[in-house]
């Protein structure tokens, strides 16, 4: 007999997001993480090869939106890979993906933070960092549709600015001031690792996935979401990518803590500086809305299961949000943006949510033809790319990550063994 649901947790969550808010959570989770806490690890790793890791990255990540709108459509709950894997392949497999998803994507929430502090106030960059966490996780509180309306602006913004850096760097790039310095610095296996690095910018198109519950004809609106919100990130990075790169050379860009910033300057715009770094505040605060947005869902779906205490699956009764997971996974969030570093939580972060995904592909691989199951070679590549690119990242990033998912795996067979017994 299944124990009681604690007070709340039957209350439906409500449909009020279309096509142009999912897009919208998406474009927040992705631009704001890539474009300004990516970039300069990918170069250091692929060095004049970017261009190409940022291809090979934009092509697994196709693969998983296309896996995981398909399943999206099919099942359009809280949850994400969690409920797919569950549902598809069985418990174990949807646990640990869920697993992944709050670990990884909390590291992901306290790296966002951080940024967010380094660049709005340096020498307070863990208090700055925790402040925002505390607003964006009372925004969250007050509803999904605020939450939308917020990150709307925050996309806005952060186009704006992305659309200066770029435009003013491939214009002195044409006009002679500077060249774009490719050399033989490039490796097959560092452009699998910089796409690999690159690969968390690109996993935001979960956050529309795992709002299932909240957005308005799911089967239709989540597999128009996703690619949508997917290609318009790939030619915003794209452009950003390369103009930067003409700019400043892999190895100045590799080297630079604030690469945007760094582009303007060298183009000879260095008015322009504030605004970026304006903008890379903002596009932090975007993703971490965005983020903190997703794991609370995810979080949502596990406690339903009883995989976390069964007190988080609450739902507001007037607010229509999970309030409970939201408080608990912003204070583990400040815990941990009060004490951690940005650079180490990229790539932990990457080793889990690539992890996430290649469950996601698996169990993309067993819709039938009547389930509108995506050409095969989409979820295999996307299954084989995820497990390539997961094991070319730093040796560091792949130990931990591996670590974690053993303690998740450990945890769920030590609570299957207490539940027979």
């Amino acid at each position: 007999m299944k124990a009681a649901l604690p007070a709340g947790t039957g209350v439906p969550m409500k449909r009020r997001l279309g096509v142009f808010d999912a897009v919208t959570i998406g474009l927040g989770s992705m631009i704001g993480a890539g474009v300004f806490a990516a970039l300069a690890p990918a170069a250091g790793a692929s060095g004049s090869g970017l261009p190409l890791a940022l291809a090979v990255a934009a092509v697994v990540a196709y693969c998983n939106a296309t896996s995981s709108a398909r399943l999206a459509a099919r099942y359009p709950a809280s949850g994400g890979t969690y409920v797919y894997g569950r549902e598809r392949l069985g418990p174990f497999w949807g646990y640990l993906a869920g697993w992944g998803f709050v670990i990884g994507k909390t590291a992901s929430c306290a790296a966002m933070a951080l940024t967010v502090g380094s660049y709005v106030w340096p020498g307070q960059a863990h208090a700055v960092a925790v402040a925002a966490v505390v607003v964006l996780t009372a925004v969250n509180y007050g509803g999904v549709q605020k939450s939308a309306w917020l990150t709307r602006s925050i996309v806005a913004i952060v186009l704006a600015v992305l659309a200066a850096v770029a435009t003013v760097c491939l214009t002195a790039s044409t006009a002679g001031s500077v060249r774009l310095d490719i050399g033989a610095d490039t490796s097959a296996e560092g452009v699998l690792r910089a796409a690999a690095l690159l690969f968390f910018a690109f996993a935001g198109y979960a956050r529309i996935a795992t709002l299932g519950e909240e957005v308005r004809d799911p089967a239709r609106t989540i597999p128009r979401a996703i690619p949508l919100a997917l290609g318009i990130t790939l030619l915003v990075y794209a452009a950003v990518a390369v103009a930067v790169l003409a700019v400043l050379g892999p190895g100045r860009l590799a080297d630079a803590s604030a690469p945007l910033a760094e582009a303007v300057r060298a183009a000879g715009a260095p008015g322009l500086v504030p605004v970026v770094r304006i903008g890379a505040a903002v596009a932090a605060l975007g993703s971490l809305l965005a983020l903190i947005l997703g794991v609370s869902r995810t979080t949502l779906a596990m406690a339903r299961d009883g995989h976390l205490p069964r007190t988080l699956a609450a739902v507001h009764p007037r607010f229509r949000v999970p309030h409970r997971a939201e408080l608990a996974v912003g204070a583990v969030v400040a815990v941990l943006a009060a004490t951690t570093d940005v650079r180490a939580a990229i790539g932990f972060s990457s080793f889990a949510v690539l992890a996430y995904y290649a469950i996601a592909n698996a169990a993309a691989l067993t819709l039938t033809a009547a389930e509108r199951r995506p050409p095969r070679i989409v979820p295999l590549v996307g299954l084989l790319g995820c497990a390539i690119l997961a094991l070319a990242l730093p040796l560091t990033s792949v130990i931990s990550g591996a670590a974690v998912l053993a303690v998740g795996a450990a945890g769920y067979g030590l609570r299957g063994a207490v539940t027979r017994a």
